[in-house]
């Protein structure tokens, strides 16, 4: 398997292009096929992940034909298949938007469970709520979801606990349902946006994505021939803003919204990290020493908690001790481990991590454990003195376009190796 491998102790400076955005790509897509008609995607991040639900969809009868680098042309008119039970599903925790997308086109969809990453318990009850409510049946039996309904009705649905999947997944049914659907609850990150976004330019009818009370009055039919560009990656952009303070560095992030960013902007100035923002991009540097700070990882407009184990290897470099509280997933910090034969001097009690900042980190082999994991991994290296070998590359390559490309243009001394399997 391949490798990563990093000598740290050098500054990034430069500048950076923030790709696509993961998640807002993983529910465009799949939107797509409620559509039955052509239309073009820009924006579209090259990654593992999004190579996986191409495959999915391809075995569905989608065509996908590449304009050029990061643009495709999506064919869904020839879908003549609603069972998306490919062992690829097992691969990819976004591959359940096809139980929306489907079950909004053919009004039945069969799905194996989904896949991702492995941090703990992310079940699907609200989807499956919320898909009954709309007057589908549901049924789980040997590993896969079958989802029937004679017709969809818009309903009223409140989702028990704020969920991402969910809110997009229940969007994704509603467009076809007759009458109104209103989700409350709702959650809010700037890729539900983008997804209702390519969903009204295609003659949808939802207000108040983004808000925590989406409504969608259902239409009969979707237009085609749209050309809708993915937002910019909310955490890509803030791995190498951190990746740039953790380095003391000095870095211009490029193609991000700076409003998406001010949850970790805010910490980072906490910490006397210097930010100047402007229309498109940020420059982060530092130039005095860092302090410590508290952490909550919350839903959107909170602290994202993609961004919780980059942000732990930040917090190594300040003066004091630190606190992460992870206010959303159960098991997030399994990479603690793999940062401890670094030298980093971190507890977990609980849901919450205590971090000793000061101390150096040594470079060691360690192993991603998950996306977002194998992203602190990689700070960790960049700032360890010596030589720091990753394994699980692929980890990284489910959600980061270029990585090992990009911070060597930033100064990394960073390398890429291929190693037998096994």
């Amino acid at each position: 398997m391949d490798k990563l491998i990093i000598r740290g102790q050098k500054r990034l400076k430069g500048e950076v292009t923030i790709s696509g955005a993961k998640n807002a790509a993983l529910g465009v897509l799949p939107a797509a096929l409620l559509l039955g008609d052509v239309c073009t995607i820009e924006n579209v991040p090259d990654i593992l992940d999004i190579a996986i639900l191409k495959r999915i969809m391809e075995s569905l009868g989608v065509q996908f034909e590449n304009i050029d680098e990061t643009t495709l042309r999506i064919d869904t008119r020839k879908v003549n298949s609603y069972m998306a039970t490919t062992p690829d599903m097992h691969k990819l925790r976004g591959s359940y938007y096809l139980m929306g997308a489907l079950l909004g086109r053919f009004k039945r969809a069969v799905v194996t469970f989904p896949g991702g990453c492995n941090f703990g318990v992310r079940p699907i009850d609200q989807h499956i709520k919320g898909f009954e409510s709309l007057g589908a049946k549901v049924e789980i039996e040997h590993g896969y979801i079958k989802l029937t309904a004679s017709k969809l009705i818009g309903a009223s649905i409140y989702l028990d606990v704020v969920s991402v999947g969910a809110t997009v997944n229940i969007m994704l049914a509603a467009v076809r349902a007759e009458g109104l659907t209103t989700i409350e609850n709702a959650a809010k990150e700037p890729h539900i946006v983008d997804i209702a976004n390519f969903l009204n330019a295609m003659g949808a009818d939802i207000k108040g994505a983004g808000t925590d009370i989406i409504r969608i009055r259902g239409v009969k039919s979707l237009k085609g021939s749209l050309i809708h560009s993915i937002i910019p990656d909310q955490i890509e952009a803030g791995t190498f803003m951190i990746a740039a303070a953790a380095t003391k560095g000095d870095v211009l992030v490029k193609n991000v919204i700076p409003k998406h960013m001010e949850s970790l902007t805010a910490k980072l100035m906490e910490m006397n990290v210097k930010i100047e923002e402007f229309d498109e991009s940020i420059r982060i540097y530092v130039k005095d020493r860092l302090t410590k700070v508290n952490i909550k990882t919350l839903p959107y407009p909170g602290f994202p908690t993609d961004l919780q184990p980059p942000a732990a290897i930040l917090l190594l470099r300040a003066d004091g001790i630190s606190t992460i509280t992870e206010g959303i997933f159960e098991n997030r910090f399994q990479y603690i481990e793999e940062l401890k034969r670094m030298g980093a001097n971190i507890r977990v009690e609980g849901r919450m991590a205590v971090i000793e900042g000061g101390s150096k980190l040594t470079g060691a082999p360690i192993k991603a454990t998950d996306l977002r994991a194998g992203a602190a991994c990689v700070i960790a290296g960049l700032i360890a003195e010596g030589e720091t070998e990753i394994s699980n590359v692929h980890y990284i390559d489910r959600g980061y376009e270029n990585m090992v490309e990009k911070l060597r243009r930033l100064g990394a001394d960073i390398k890429r190796i291929s190693g037998s399997p096994g």
